[in-house]
């Protein structure tokens, strides 16, 4: 099966260029100068037939009804064509940045994810309730603006809980590009199951989106492949990729990575990012060796996020990786 091609949003001018492509989609994450719904609406605007959505907002920084009703607004600009991708973040940023409880991840999204839907099936005039452990809702809305709408709602998930929790209420998984086939196949697809089993949902109709780290780059394949290895080495400075990083035995590497990191000398942390580790997380080099490296994988996404690397990327470059990845996809389209 041919993995979908989609893009972080790059702009309206290139993502037109993208999306004639044949792009399927654009998300958009968001961070303390940025906002995933407001980036979403941008792509609304600018866009035609590509599906549009947060990838991700911080799901447990704003109430249900928030994110419900940002996700009818996009619904309006582009009708059919919306999704939502939440994720929980950490514990650290949503108790010291959000100001939130974010204890209990997984029952929590699995409640919030409930939540969301009971605003987006709503009829009007009808009571929208919920009495769970983490939200209360009883909701009167008595204008006559809702009505039922269909938007998918993807769960950027890595652990086994968030991805049971996939299973059991969302309508996908958004994979990280850190995910490897064996990663997919050992952990993400049999916990997607469980979840879904227990919950009496057929998981073969879950989405299996996620990112894939690209960077190509003809005129200097290696300046591409060494920004490829940062943007791996700098993901696996966090512990919590440690089980997908024990599942490979990678520990050697990651502790070196770690210790050039807190040793500051962040530069030096990709020339510990082995060809196995580039080859099994990333597609970059030039045209050919990108697609090569697509075309070795046995579990990729169904669709996936090209999205260039960004520690110790000038925007200028990532900007040049980004239209590398059209221009790839225009020639030669999907990945099979």
């Amino acid at each position: 099966m041919a993995m979908q091609w989609a893009m972080p949003w790059p702009g309206g001018d290139l993502a037109r260029q993208a999306e004639s492509a044949g792009a399927a989609a654009f998300c958009a994450g968001e961070f303390a100068d940025t906002g995933a719904y407001v980036t979403a609406s941008e792509m609304a605007h600018q866009t035609s037939t590509a599906r549009i959505g947060p990838g991700i907002a911080y799901a447990f920084a704003r109430s249900p009804f928030v994110h419900a009703a940002a996700a009818r607004h996009l619904n309006k600009i582009a009708p059919g064509r919306v999704f939502l991708g939440l994720g929980a973040g950490t514990g650290r940023m949503n108790r010291d940045w959000f100001g939130v409880d974010s204890s209990h991840p997984a029952p929590r999204m699995t409640e919030l994810v409930r939540c969301i839907r009971a605003f987006l099936e709503a009829e009007n005039g009808e009571r929208i309730a919920f009495d769970g452990d983490f939200y209360h809702i009883d909701a009167r809305i008595q204008a006559p603006v809702l009505g039922p709408i269909d938007v998918p709602i993807l769960l950027g998930a890595f652990n086994v809980h968030m991805l049971r929790a996939v299973g059991g209420v969302a309508d996908g998984v958004l994979g990280h590009g850190l995910f490897t086939d064996r990663w997919w196949a050992e952990v993400v697809e049999p916990n997607l199951a469980l979840g879904a089993r227990r919950a009496g949902r057929d998981p073969t109709g879950l989405l299996r989106w996620g990112w894939v780290i690209t960077a190509i780059g003809d005129d200097d394949p290696q300046r591409a492949i060494d920004d490829a290895k940062l943007q791996i080495a700098f993901y696996l400075t966090v512990k919590t990729y440690d089980s997908l990083v024990a599942l490979h035995g990678w520990q050697d590497q990651v502790a070196a990575i770690r210790a050039d990191f807190a040793g500051k000398d962040p530069r030096a942390i990709g020339r510990h990012v082995t060809d196995e580790m580039l080859w099994a997380m990333a597609a970059c080099g030039d045209t050919a060796q990108a697609r090569a490296m697509l075309a070795a994988r046995s579990a990729l996404p169904d669709l996936g996020f090209h999205s260039p690397p960004g520690f110790l990327v000038s925007p200028r470059r990532r900007k040049q990786y980004g239209t590398k990845v059209v221009e790839a996809f225009t020639r030669t389209g999907a990945v099979t």
